[in-house]
């Protein structure tokens, strides 16, 4: 008899705890697949006018309304926003107060308080930021920023990834947001070299360490290459490389292990090079070294051009001329020296003078 009840409780759908509740969750009908064409291809997504990512550029080529006045040098990102809230902006003459609108910037006429406004170009310089420089576009303090050191009016410039203000060396300032976040995104793992001067002399043991890494309250540490590459009394002057650059990673990690830091310098961001620039200098990059970093950004190898290195990057010459052939220091024989097939008279060893082979009695 149970066994009879349970069954006919299975077959009504119901059970001992009681009547099996029905769902209400609403099925979403699957989507429909494209249909290919005679060729078999099927055909291409279609995307909205206003379908913009997080980084503010479209794959049709739209661009947020916040970022186009932000790259346009109106203020900031955030400033720019409770600009079009406000009914500030109009586009093609009807105001938007959504930031996020989708615009196409060659077609569209965007104006701020009826000026109207263009897309500038885009513009990248090397700068070789001293100490005591902040790598900020804002600061209510009045300090000096690294914005400041390149006398650019019309474009809004600001810093791709950071330094502290202790630190200088290699420092990127553009008006191109997809690059300088392609450049500072972990994801894209970017190294950045810096040349690190430290008290004392850390053994064979402290770079291993170094390399494997250590936890911090914030995350995990740890150097993707190091290298001494001279010491200096009871110092030592270290080459270290990071794929991503932390707050203060470099000086946490060489305090854990007992090397203060006295100095440190970035030398090397992805293909480009510190080179010659003295701190305080810049100079705008060449057209080549823009497509190199573009190049090495989709593929994460180093140009040909870049690895050999521009006029500017090469190292100086030592002044040494290269010995002549048959001087000391070469495999070849010293001048005035017998060559081979030649016999040489031991008296005459120092004038270098041969005689020849007697082949009968002198006459």
């Amino acid at each position: 008899m149970v066994r009879n009840k349970r069954s006919q409780a299975a077959a009504s759908g119901k059970n001992s705890a009681g009547p099996r509740k029905r769902s209400t969750a609403v099925r979403k009908s699957p989507r429909p697949r494209p249909v290919p064409d005679a060729r078999g291809a099927r055909p291409r997504r279609v995307h909205r006018a206003d379908s913009v990512t997080a980084d503010g550029v479209a794959v049709d080529g739209a661009v947020r309304l916040q970022k186009f006045l932000a790259t346009a040098g109106v203020d900031s990102r955030r400033n720019c926003e409770e600009y079009i809230r406000t009914g500030r902006v109009t586009v093609n003459g009807e105001v938007v107060t959504d930031p996020a609108r989708g615009i196409q910037p060659e077609t569209d006429e965007i104006r701020l308080d009826a000026e109207k406004l263009q897309m500038p170009r885009l513009r990248y310089f090397l700068l070789n930021k001293p100490t005591g420089v902040l790598c900020t576009n804002r600061d209510p303090q009045g300090r000096p920023r690294a914005v400041d050191l390149i006398p650019v009016n019309e474009e809004r410039l600001f810093t791709v990834g950071r330094l502290d203000e202790n630190t200088r060396g290699l420092l990127l300032l553009t008006n191109d947001g997809q690059l300088a976040q392609r450049m500072a995104h972990p994801r894209f793992e970017v190294v950045r070299r810096y040349r690190c001067h430290v008290a004392g002399r850390p053994d064979a043991e402290i770079l291993r360490q170094l390399r494997e890494g250590m936890y911090f309250s914030d995350g995990f540490f740890r150097f993707r290459g190091v290298r001494v590459v001279r010491f200096q009394g009871r110092s030592s002057v270290l080459e270290l490389e990071l794929k991503e650059g932390r707050n203060r990673e470099i000086r946490r990690l060489m305090a854990r292990v007992g090397h203060k830091v006295i100095e440190l310098e970035r030398i090397a961001f992805g293909p480009v090079t510190l080179g010659r620039l003295s701190p305080g200098e810049f100079r705008e990059l060449r057209p080549a070294e823009i497509s190199a970093l573009k190049q090495f950004l989709q593929t994460g190898r180093m140009p040909d051009s870049v690895r050999r290195g521009s006029a500017s990057q090469r190292p100086k010459s030592s002044g040494r001329r290269r010995p002549a052939i048959g001087s000391r220091g070469q495999n070849g024989p010293k001048r005035g020296a017998a060559r081979p097939g030649r016999n040489r008279s031991p008296g005459n060893a120092s004038s270098g003078k041969t005689r020849r082979k007697s082949s009968g009695p002198r006459r």
